[in-house]
């Protein structure tokens, strides 16, 4: 297991701002030699896979910070989910041409100045807010190495790219309170393991008003919002980047946050 996790905290992207190549974009399903499914892939036993989702776990707990181990215990724990959010996404005409296509939300593929020069209050320009303001960057997202099928490869790999995109439309910041309630609308919509435990165990850090906040208010509000809203998975956003947020919100039936969260956690 200790080799196994070694290679799940192997350099995760390459440094901010440097591109990467077009042809390295893709998640499909190819061999690449030793049973290879996609570029990254680490074939595992059942076993394998128990040992690394009890050992990401415990980390992921302990240090909540620890993407990579979070990253980790999803693949390990969610292929039942994975297989229901891809039969989700084929049964929709725009969730199954996002399969076909295999869109990835990265550095390489977004343009940056179109982004900027979109309307106020454009889904593209205030994703682009969002990253700006909690200095954060799509590539550094962890590529994906357990799954052991390249298309729930890409289902996961898909979930994690398009996860700041739900920060944008939920108003949350990337502070832990935020952080939380975005885990219990993902975990709502997805049914992935780590979600949930993101959601359920996240808040043992939150102080005595972020918590009560978060129990009365925000906990209701993100879980009434995600079974509300159809697949996030199913949402091409990047042929989405100049529709109104506030349009897109009314659309998958989104209100605003109930409070506003950025200084509470």
């Amino acid at each position: 297991m200790a080799t196994l996790l070694r290679a799940a905290l192997r350099p995760l992207r390459p440094p901010l701002g440097r591109r990467v190549p077009a042809a390295d974009v893709p998640l499909r399903g190819a061999r690449h030699g030793a049973g290879l499914l996609y570029p990254e892939h680490i074939p595992t036993s059942p076993l394998q896979k128990m040992l690394l989702a009890a050992g990401s776990a415990g980390m992921a707990l302990y240090n909540p910070h620890r993407h990579d181990m979070v990253a980790v215990l999803g693949e390990t724990t969610g292929l039942r989910a994975l297989k229901v959010l891809r039969d989700q996404m084929k049964r929709d005409p725009e969730g199954a041409q996002i399969l076909q296509e295999r869109p990835r939300i990265l550095l390489s593929t977004l343009d940056l100045d179109k982004l900027r020069s979109l309307p106020e209050g454009s889904l593209g320009q205030e994703y682009l807010r969002f990253l700006d303001v909690n200095r954060v960057s799509p590539d550094t997202r962890a590529p994906t190495r357990f799954v052991d099928d390249e298309e729930l490869a890409y289902v996961i790999q898909r979930y994690r790219e398009v996860h700041d995109v739900l920060h944008t439309l939920l108003g949350m910041p990337t502070n832990m309170l935020g952080e939380i309630v975005v885990k219990w609308f993902e975990a709502v919509q997805t049914g992935l393991p780590m979600c949930l435990l993101g959601a359920l165990f996240g808040p043992i850090r939150l102080r005595a008003q972020s918590l009560q906040v978060l129990v009365s208010e925000l906990i209701p509000w993100a879980v009434q919002s995600g079974r509300r809203a159809p697949c996030i998975l199913n949402l091409y956003y990047e042929r989405r980047w100049e529709q109104p947020l506030r349009a897109l919100r009314e659309e998958l039936g989104i209100t605003e946050p109930p409070v506003l969260i950025r200084a509470l956690a």
